[in-house]
């Protein structure tokens, strides 16, 4: 049975009630209310959901706040992750909007409304609405900071994990942008001209092993906490390179995995017409150079809405055109799942018809 009794202060007068429950096989659990009546409510449940084989402890869910998780996920488990400054900025979106709610107090209507603000949201960077993309990244940090939570960190959820509930924000059709036409010539000779004697060799680079910029190319980005620029990717370094074997060791790649990359004979030729930097770089340029020098060379070749990161679409996809299998494309990629092989794999019919006969 519980117990009920009243919290009185130094004068006398009674400031609250305490319910105490003490039964065989559970812990044993104390709250205090404003009124007694509230109290007795709580033990009546309380005792009910031991009775059924139900209880949950919520002491810690209900003292631990979204933030208070948010900033416990923050220290412990983004420092291990490669990539974790990427989550920086989504943590502090949820702080703001559900950093309040207590774990317990948390539900999928909370996270609904929070997601239809966000969408509704102007961001001050772009100075557009936030992208659907971008939400679902913060549901999913939220979802797996909440796992944590109730796998490692012994704080349980009386409700389950209510990301798991919420519909995620549908997502624009993937870009299925290729090279067309004559636009591949066109964009070499255009970068032939350019000022960045690297970003032809980069671009051919590209098609050919379908490495991305940042796998590629010296990438730097700036740290919001201590407003320096730090650098995020090495690059492709000669020590890597086995002109022999044709092939190119990337050690840190984008999901966390080493991978070895077929050099096609294109690609070992724009390798062997390349000087050796002394810093050991194969492209002695950076990321953002040659992002503007891309940019500039779209224009002059007068191609239209073509990114660099095309490029990596247009190799995977020639990759499949040649007979490659998708276990071989994605060892050459680096994609994990066929799900994402496809959003990078838009083939042309008429190549397909060819193969049909």
């Amino acid at each position: 049975m519980a117990t009920i009794r009243a919290r009185k202060d130094q004068d006398g007068i009674v400031i609250g009630w305490q319910a105490q429950i003490k039964r065989k096989g559970f812990p044993l659990v104390v709250k205090t209310f404003r009124t007694k009546s509230e109290a007795t409510h709580w033990a009546t449940i309380t005792e009910a959901e031991m009775l059924r084989g139900v209880f949950v402890q919520r002491n810690e869910s209900e003292q631990t706040t979204v933030k208070d998780l948010l900033e416990r996920y923050q220290s412990e488990v983004l420092p291990t992750l490669k990539g974790g400054y990427r989550e920086q900025s989504r943590i502090k979106a949820l702080q703001a909007g559900l950093g309040a709610y207590s774990l317990a107090a948390l539900n999928s209507s909370m996270i609904a409304k929070y997601r239809d603000k966000r969408l509704s949201t102007i961001s001050p960077k772009t100075g557009r609405l936030v992208c659907a993309q971008t939400v679902k990244h913060e549901l999913g940090l939220l979802q797996r900071a909440l796992k944590m939570a109730t796998m490692e960190w012994g704080i349980a959820l009386p409700g389950g994990i209510p990301t798991a509930m919420v519909k995620k924000p549908s997502l624009p059709s993937a870009r299925d942008r290729r090279l067309v036409d004559d636009e591949e010539e066109r964009l070499l000779a255009a970068c032939a001209e350019s000022r960045n004697p690297w970003l032809r060799p980069c671009v051919i680079f590209a098609i050919e092993t379908a490495m991305r910029a940042g796998e590629m190319l010296e990438k730097w980005e700036l740290d919001k906490n201590s407003g320096k620029q730090v650098k995020k990717s090495v690059g492709l370094q000669w020590s890597d390179v086995d002109l022999k074997r044709r092939t190119a060791h990337l050690p840190k790649t984008k999901n966390g995995d080493a991978r070895t990359v077929p050099l096609s004979s294109r690609a070992v030729a724009v390798l062997d017409s390349l000087p050796r930097t002394l810093d050991g770089r194969v492209f002695g340029t950076t990321y953002e150079g040659i992002h503007q020098a891309f940019v500039r060379a779209c224009r002059r070749a007068d191609i239209e809405d073509l990114r660099f990161h095309d490029l990596r679409h247009e190799a995977t996809s020639r990759l499949f055109e040649k007979g490659f299998n998708p276990m071989e494309v994605s060892s050459i990629t680096g994609h994990k799942t066929l799900q994402m092989l496809k959003r990078y794999t838009h083939l042309r019919a008429e190549d397909l018809a060819k193969r049909m006969g």
